[in-house]
């Protein structure tokens, strides 16, 4: 399970585009232009100028998403947090929305509209919401 990070980038709305460079960058660890590139052209059906995948490396750095280290002759970027980290604080983020409704009666409204596994789900979480405020109450 991951925690949130301490590090939180700039914006956290990404469009698909963002989105999919991000991703490559994630999971490669560091990539160069060209590595985005060529990744995305892979798909036969895919046309993107490489001028367009270093403007969107721009935005994601401007963003707080990515950071650019030169080596040598070539610009490296990298991710600022993990895939699992960007994950728990986009959940954190709608929660807070979610939560920002206040009424518990509109909160709870959707509940008959819930399959067994989601139900279950949210039966789990309750139990480790129990379990951290039983942990703040002993210390």
């Amino acid at each position: 399970m991951a925690s949130l990070p301490d590090y939180r980038p700039k914006q956290l709305s990404l469009g698909p585009l963002e989105s999919e460079i991000l991703g490559i960058v994630q999971a490669l660890g560091s990539a160069t232009v060209k590595d985005i590139h060529e990744r995305i052209l892979a798909d036969p059906d895919r046309e993107l100028a490489y001028a367009s995948v270093t403007t969107i490396l721009n935005r994601l750095a401007q963003k707080g998403w990515l950071a650019c280290d030169r080596q040598k002759r070539a610009f490296l970027w990298r991710a600022l947090i993990s895939r699992e980290e960007a994950q728990a604080i986009e959940a954190h983020d709608r929660l807070q929305k979610f939560l920002a409704v206040g009424n518990p009666d509109v909160v709870a409204a959707f509940a008959d509209s819930l399959d067994r596994a989601s139900l279950d789900k949210l039966e789990a979480i309750a139990q480790r919401l129990q379990a951290a405020r039983q942990a703040r109450e002993e210390r």
